[in-house]
């Protein structure tokens, strides 16, 4: 028996198929996904296996003679007349995610343990784990005429918005460290995915697969960022990558975390919202191993750095919103003047003794790398870090290098992750911590607020760019991805 093909509900279907005594084959199926270009389709089975009373789940092309492409471990039944009771469903959840992450670029450190889903989630949980090991599972297993058309649709259906809320309690319920590997599972693919499609001249339209998410808590407000570099727009580029430096440039990927400190203070005649920055870190991580970015492409280090990262914080619900106050000033750098003098005297008998003075006058200033700056605009605070060039002293972000710049061998940019003066940590990262960039931004809000929940929007851009690290190339580029997430304040 087979279903027609639509967004499936893979854990209803389920849950309506009859018990396993009742069934009239040994197998039945449900089409996760056709394509226009092929006959077959991209399907789910589930098989008896009476001796042992258990079942399997299986992904197939169903072409005339079926293609197996993945196989979940045997389930077996409970006395529950149900196939899907809860500990099934949480046992296959953990076969999906375990399968999911086999796809990563590393071997697990520690083994896997799933934390007890509770209920209500088990439907959402199930069917987003099984669509992203589908979408694994078909860039990665089904052959090349099921896979182009199949892609777009198992992608669409990982963007949709209820799949997105999905992830985000998924990722939460995963715990940091299994959330990271998930992460760089899904970019691996989508990398090679996209690299295919370049290679035949196709372009992936749609949405950029950057990932957000965010929570709010007393106290804390944290932002997560995933992005392949390869699916970063590009605001701007000169020259061009050879084979090897582009290799090295798209297998990684950009993660990020951004916290906040929001604090409530009750005055006597209005509410104060501060929020610090307490940490805002990028790291830009590979996502194969060293060994293979050193043998097919030109070398772990050849990698894109952050060059600007700009928030922008607004109230979504501005009625009690008062005014805003930032606590920064705007830049006064200090300048140095150094003097010299020099005496010449002369003495010409009988006449008058002649004294020449001469001064001269140099002028220094001295700036740090980076440079963190607040504004206003009406009730939005805005921060921005922004690297500069030590040289000429240009923002990194829209500068444009000569390329007589990209060959100096000292300059600031090259071996940039061993220098002693280097602006990013030794991987390539950065990291603004509030003993720096501490700073807070307060509102002033009307006490009629007092105990509501407000809205709070937190949108953001960050910026990439590469100039060449150790490798001899003219090529450079600078990148961006954006985000937008909504937190939430109870004012009491």
């Amino acid at each position: 028996m087979a279903a027609s093909c639509r967004n499936p509900d893979i854990w209803s279907w389920i849950q309506t198929l009859p018990p396993l005594n009742q069934w009239k084959s040994d197998s039945m199926s449900i089409c996760i996904c056709s394509s226009n270009s092929s006959s077959a389709n991209l399907s789910l089975s589930i098989a008896k296996n009476s001796p042992t009373q258990s079942i399997t789940l299986s992904i197939f092309a169903s072409f005339s003679l079926p293609i197996s492409l993945w196989t979940s471990n045997p389930i077996y039944q409970s006395t529950s007349l149900k196939l899907l009771d809860e500990q099934t469903t949480y046992n296959l959840i953990s076969n999906f995610i375990q399968d999911v992450l086999k796809y990563g670029p590393f071997k697990q450190a520690y083994p896997l343990k799933i934390p007890i889903i509770n209920p209500p989630l088990l439907k959402d949980f199930f069917n987003f784990s099984f669509i992203t090991l589908a979408f694994l599972v078909c860039i990665y297993e089904a052959p090349f005429d099921l896979r182009s058309n199949c892609l777009v649709t198992l992608k669409d259906q990982l963007m949709t918005l209820q799949s997105r809320d999905t992830s985000k309690l998924l990722m939460r319920h995963l715990g940091s460290n299994t959330e990271e590997q998930w992460m760089r599972c899904l970019s691996l693919a989508v990398t090679n995915w996209k690299n295919e499609l370049k290679a035949m001249n196709h372009i992936l339209k749609g949405r950029c697969p950057l990932f957000s998410y965010s929570f709010s808590t007393t106290g804390l407000w944290k932002v997560h960022v995933y992005c392949p570099i390869i699916t970063m727009e590009i605001e701007n580029s000169s020259g061009s990558a050879d084979e090897q430096l582009a290799f090295s440039l798209n297998y990684h990927q950009l993660e990020g975390v951004i916290q906040l400190n929001p604090t409530v203070t009750v005055r006597d005649k209005w509410i104060e919202v501060n929020v610090n920055v307490d940490n805002l870190r990028l790291d830009v991580v590979r996502l194969v191993s060293e060994a293979l970015l050193n043998d097919r492409g030109a070398g772990a280090s050849e990698k894109h750095f952050p060059s600007r990262i700009s928030l922008q914080l607004t109230p979504i619900c501005q009625t009690n919103i008062i005014g805003i106050t930032v606590s920064k000033s705007s830049e006064n750098p200090e300048k140095g003047i150094e003097i010299e003098k020099s005496l010449e005297f002369s003495f010409e008998p009988p006449k008058s003794m002649g004294i020449q003075v001469t001064t001269g006058e140099t002028t220094t200033t001295t700036f740090k790398p980076w440079n963190f700056e607040q504004t206003a605009v009406a009730n939005t605070a805005r921060f921005n870090w922004s690297l500069y060039d030590s040289n000429g002293g240009r923002e990194v972000f829209s500068l444009k290098p000569s390329p007589i710049k990209l060959i100096q061998p000292k300059a600031w940019f090259k071996h940039r992750y061993s220098n002693i003066n280097r602006p990013f940590t030794r991987q390539g990262g950065v990291v603004f911590a509030r003993d720096e960039y501490g700073q807070s931004v307060c509102w002033k809000v009307d006490k009629a607020a007092l105990g509501k929940t407000l809205d709070w929007d937190i949108s953001g851009c960050i910026g990439l760019t590469y100039w060449p690290n150790k490798y001899r190339t003219f090529y450079n580029e600078t990148r961006r991805a954006e985000f937008r997430e909504t937190l939430q304040l109870t004012l009491g």
